[in-house]
């Protein structure tokens, strides 16, 4: 039996994540799963009250344990410098070396997007996700004075350079898409940016039956909002990638709707909706649970289980479909409300 490891996490986390297993239970039972879901007790309700952020054995047991993890969202006003989340989120990611960021961004419907003439968006970004800007490496000089200085450093190995664009190019070709673009900034960055374009370069001619093109990350930002359908698989840095997604999920609808999974091809794999634990409105029933719904289809697919990932992502759209929305996309139900309503479609559709 396959063990997923829930973390509901803080905020408006511990809603939707209820939602999203609720659907995934659904699926189980339709298609007959053997798939058995584990709460863990991770967070800031827990760092508060015993003062453990998460330990060296939690971490063995989520690596040696399970299948993968679905993760709400962590953040937490409780605790001003989010130690918890940093440890936690960040830790899983370097410990389990999930270099894969992948999220889509698929236009559900079009009256989603701000866009004018939105028609159809299909993009799928690959962010490399254990390197770049984000490894905390760099430090600060005479610090507090007039004359401190600051320092931040992009890392930037052939090794997780190479295994990032090769994951975007397995994408492509597995799924029949047509067109892989690399984004940089190697006018600018041309060291960081050379070893970028040299790899992608050496990578793309294994697959000849693809296109390929690069882009600068601020061409690239103007593009998406002009023609974000002339674009299919996008390769990038932590950083910009961290950007881009974004960028994307708002054209598409907004964060509230976007998954993201976190992997290591054949070995761990995390997923979580990326809009935050948004504690302003946590408790209200309000939060958007589609987002965390979605990533346990991304699950499910991860676990080779294609028709019931394919009938969540159905379900999902059919609930737009018949107006079924919360209040940030302009309907009126409740968080749970939606949940029930997806689930209910997953077993019956």
């Amino acid at each position: 039996m396959a063990r997923i490891a829930l973390i509901p996490g803080d905020g408006i986390g511990r809603e939707v994540v209820a939602e999203a297993e609720r659907v995934l239970a659904s699926a189980v039972a339709r298609f007959g799963l053997s798939i058995e879901t584990v709460e863990q007790d991770l967070g800031a309700d827990r760092y508060i009250r015993d003062g453990i952020t998460i330990t060296d054995e939690e971490f063995r047991d989520l690596s040696d344990n399970y299948d993968g993890i679905l993760l709400g969202a962590l953040g937490d006003p409780r605790v001003p410098t989010n130690v918890h989340a940093k440890d936690i989120l960040l830790g899983l990611r370097f410990k389990l070396d999930l270099y894969v960021n992948y999220r889509p961004a698929v236009l559900l419907d079009p009256d989603l997007s701000p866009l004018r003439d939105a028609s159809s968006i299909d993009l799928h970004v690959f962010r490399e996700n254990t390197e770049g800007l984000y490894t905390g490496m760099g430090g600060t000089f005479k610090e507090g004075t007039t004359d401190e200085v600051a320092i931040q450093e992009s890392i930037n190995t052939r090794k997780g350079v190479e295994r990032i664009i090769r994951a975007a190019f397995e994408f492509a070709a597995s799924r029949n898409r047509r067109l892989v673009t690399l984004v940089d900034k190697a006018n600018a960055m041309p060291i960081a940016g050379g070893l970028w374009r040299r790899v992608f370069a050496a990578v793309s001619d294994e697959y000849p039956g693809l296109e390929t093109n690069t882009m600068y990350v601020d061409a690239m930002a103007m593009d998406l909002v002009r023609r974000p359908q002339a674009y299919d698989v996008v390769v990038t840095s932590n950083l910009f990638g961290d950007i881009l997604s974004d960028l994307a999920a708002e054209l598409t609808g907004g964060l509230g709707l976007a998954p993201s999974a976190n992997v290591h091809p054949g070995r761990h794999a995390l997923f979580e909706p990326v809009h935050g634990s948004a504690p302003d409105i946590a408790g209200q029933g309000i939060a958007n649970p589609v987002g965390a719904i979605r990533c346990a289809g991304l699950l499910l697919e991860h676990m080779g289980e294609r028709e019931a990932a394919d009938t969540i992502e159905a379900s999902v759209l059919e609930a737009f479909g018949q107006g079924v929305r919360t209040p940030d996309l302009g309907g009126t139900m409740r968080t749970d409300e939606v949940g029930h309503w997806i689930a209910e479609h997953v077993t019956s559709g």
